[in-house]
């Protein structure tokens, strides 16, 4: 009797393990490094000698750029590229411009392939946004300006915008019949 509860016992265990194979996997992030790639700040009040009291009027463009690391398994680089730009609202004078390309690396497990890109393009820059608000805002004020702290940037938006463009590209490059 002994052999025939053992047995039993394998065979009511094994569709639990089986179950547990087909659970999804949680998806796990790790910052492995984080670096400054690119950066450029030109103060044009004090190469020109643009008047004392400009009101600045603030434009920020934001760009995403994601690639897999060769010769490492689930690591990806991450680059998120800023280009700030104050003009005076008063006048047509640039006060100046910033522009900072800010990367991280990235180890990235259990997300399904169909959603890798999605990820890298929102999640990923999310976390790098802290350290480049707080370079920006640094910066800024070492520049002789007010520090700048930027807005929240909406990744879901700013990944749904880039997909649209790109869909307009493929569209545009299609013949037509």
């Amino acid at each position: 009797m002994a052999d025939e509860d053992q047995t039993n016992g394998a065979q009511a265990n094994q569709p639990a393990a089986d179950t547990e194979n087909k659970q999804p996997q949680v998806p796990q992030m790790r910052i492995l490094g984080q670096f400054i790639r690119d950066m450029s700040f030109e103060n044009i009040v004090a190469q020109k000698g643009v008047g004392g009291d400009a009101k600045p009027d603030v434009r920020v463009q934001v760009s995403l750029d994601a690639r897999k690391r060769k010769d490492a398994e689930n690591q990806y680089e991450v680059i998120s590229k800023f280009n700030v730009t104050s003009r005076d609202k008063n006048g047509d004078a640039t006060l100046f411009v910033l522009e900072l390309e800010y990367g991280g690396i990235f180890q990235v497990d259990g997300v399904p392939q169909e959603q890798l890109h999605p990820y890298l393009m929102i999640e990923c820059p999310r976390m790098l946004f802290p350290f480049v608000r707080r370079i920006v805002s640094d910066v800024t004020r070492d520049g002789g300006f007010a520090p700048l702290n930027l807005d929240n940037v909406d990744f879901v938006a700013l990944y749904r915008q880039m997909i649209a463009e790109r869909q307009k590209q493929q569209q545009a490059a299609q013949p037509t019949n």
